[in-house]
């Protein structure tokens, strides 16, 4: 599972031109579900992502989490994330999980988020989608849930 997390002042999805969600300052998280997820994938990006210290602190240094900071998330499922472009100029998507398993793998995403108590809007998945995003900083993380397993060596 990967994930780009984006910190905004503000963003929002459309779909044929109708809002379907909007935030305030936050956080903006892309998620792209990998073929062989599991739970333990979704728990480990959905706590990383609340937890994670991008947000500006009183002096202005990286220090406090969306949820310190109790601001929205806009949670895109987005499965290019897991494009392929080892070969050739068109990307591959063997990676990603099928749309029936990559679906259900974000839906439990947006729960374990959701359970957290924050604020958060989302697109809808399998859908061309505007998402407009206003970067602040900008700040761009980008986490593969399959990192952990690595060693820190």
């Amino acid at each position: 599972m990967r994930v780009v997390i984006q910190r905004v002042t503000h963003a929002a999805v459309t779909i044929d031109g109708e809002p379907i969600g909007r935030i305030g300052p936050g956080l903006v998280v892309l998620v792209g579900v990998a073929s062989g997820d599991t739970l333990e994938d979704i728990n480990y990006l959905a706590q990383k992502t609340v937890d994670l210290r991008i947000l500006d602190d009183a002096e202005g240094k990286l220090n406090l989490s969306v949820k310190d900071k109790n601001q929205e998330l806009l949670l895109i499922s987005q499965f290019t994330l897991l494009a392929s472009t080892r070969k050739g100029r068109r990307p591959g998507f063997t990676d990603a999980a099928p749309p029936q398993e990559a679906e259900s793998m974000f839906n439990l995403f947006v729960d374990r988020i959701k359970a957290t108590g924050l604020k958060i809007a989302t697109g809808k998945f399998q859908t061309n989608m505007q998402v407009e995003i206003h970067n602040d900083g900008p700040v761009t993380i980008i986490i593969d849930s399959r990192e952990r397993l690595l060693s820190r060596d």
